[in-house]
């Protein structure tokens, strides 16, 4: 006993914020009184409701439309086009696009405007049968409050603050399954009444789902956003100049296969275009980014990662090889990393994607597709 009080006084803001919100709920209905409280509770209660069946409808329309519009879209033929576009159009076709070909973020746009348009259609349909429950003795406000009623509005408020704290407990309980490793995760946990309440309903009440099947779809949330942000790439990259596409071309032209091709666009970016040392000074010392397309930087034969990266994605596209830019981490080679950008390219031949660090060339070594390219590289996912 004497060890839970000492827990509980212990300074833990995840302790307090959960003590304030139970404390906060029991106060907040002994000035509502009983009347005023068991109005609140009867509305929050049919808020859940009206969540629970929202979210249900919502699930179970979504699934059904979403391969309709999926069709729908691939019925239109919307093409990148292969001009220079302004930014509006630039959205337009990165969203749209992104909505036909990624399922996870045409899922959810639909699961958003869905779960918004069947929540307001419920609560008009609910709201004269509401009033009418609430028209009664609850729906009469009194500013004479009794003992009993302070004290039975104070007993509705702690059933308010319970469920409001076992919400924070839940919200708190999936990040520390999503971030194990965390210093605020240690932190959360060092939290007796987390402990007591994720331990004793969340955890029972939810089974192996969160931990099993969370972090799975956390993972597959952070891979479409990382094609979502390739895409927008492909849509500012589309258009290729004349002249990269020619010199692709001769650059390339004693390949023969896609990994030969990919190789020599590869040495050629790496050991032509320069690292802009002032485009970073610009940036970290006046957080000025000096944007360019991939035919600045073949014309100027300067930039960073990105440049690199970019330059790099028109070119092969030009000699139609398959190839994305990532953005992650890349080993600064002082025992820490920093924001980087490289490409993936499709090799036919093998059937799978290999990678490679144009920007590194400058650099020595070897950075077409090397062993242990992870250990240098970590992407943005």
């Amino acid at each position: 006993m004497a060890d839970t009080v000492h827990s509980l006084t212990t300074l833990n803001f995840i302790t307090i914020a959960i003590l304030l919100t139970l404390i906060g709920s029991v106060i907040q209905g002994m000035f509502r009184g009983a009347s005023g409280s068991a109005r609140y509770l009867l509305l929050m209660l049919v808020e859940g409701v009206m969540a629970i069946i929202s979210i249900y409808l919502t699930w179970k329309g979504v699934q059904l439309l979403s391969p309709l519009i999926q069709n729908w879209l691939k019925l239109q033929n919307l093409q990148i086009p292969t001009r220079e576009i302004g930014i509006w159009k630039q959205m337009y076709y990165t969203i749209v696009t992104s909505i036909r070909d990624f399922p996870l973020l045409r899922f959810g746009v639909l699961f958003l405007i869905g779960y918004i348009l069947i929540k307001q259609i419920l609560y008009r349909l609910a709201d004269p049968l509401l009033q009418r429950a609430l028209a009664g003795r609850w729906g009469r406000s009194s500013s004479r409050k009794t003992v009993w009623s302070t004290a039975a509005g104070g007993l509705i408020g702690s059933i308010a603050g319970i469920t409001r704290a076992l919400i924070l407990i839940a919200v708190l309980f999936i990040f520390v399954t999503l971030f194990p490793t965390q210093p605020l995760t240690k932190y959360i946990e060092a939290s007796p009444l987390y402990q007591k309440g994720a331990k004793e309903v969340i955890a029972p009440f939810t089974g192996d789902f969160i931990a099993d099947k969370v972090p799975v779809f956390t993972r597959a949330v952070e891979q479409e956003f990382s094609n979502i942000l390739q895409r927008k790439y492909e849509v500012l990259d589309a258009r290729i100049s004349p002249d990269i596409a020619v010199a692709a071309k001769e650059v390339t032209a004693s390949g023969q296969t896609d990994e030969e091709k990919a190789k020599l666009l590869y040495k050629w970016i790496g050991s032509r275009v320069q690292y802009d040392f002032e485009k970073v000074k610009l940036y970290e010392e006046k957080r000025i980014w000096k944007e360019q397309t991939p035919e600045d930087t073949f014309l100027t034969k300067k930039g960073v990662c990105i440049d690199y990266s970019r330059l790099y994605a028109v070119m092969a596209r030009s000699i139609n090889l398959d190839v994305k830019v990532v953005t992650g981490l890349g080993y600064d080679g002082q025992g820490s990393y920093g924001p980087h950008a490289w490409n993936e390219v499709y090799l036919k031949e093998k059937q799978r994607w290999v990678p490679l660090d144009s920007t590194w060339v400058a650099s020595g070594g070897n950075w077409f597709n090397p062993p242990n390219f992870d250990q240098t590289h970590i992407k943005e996912a």
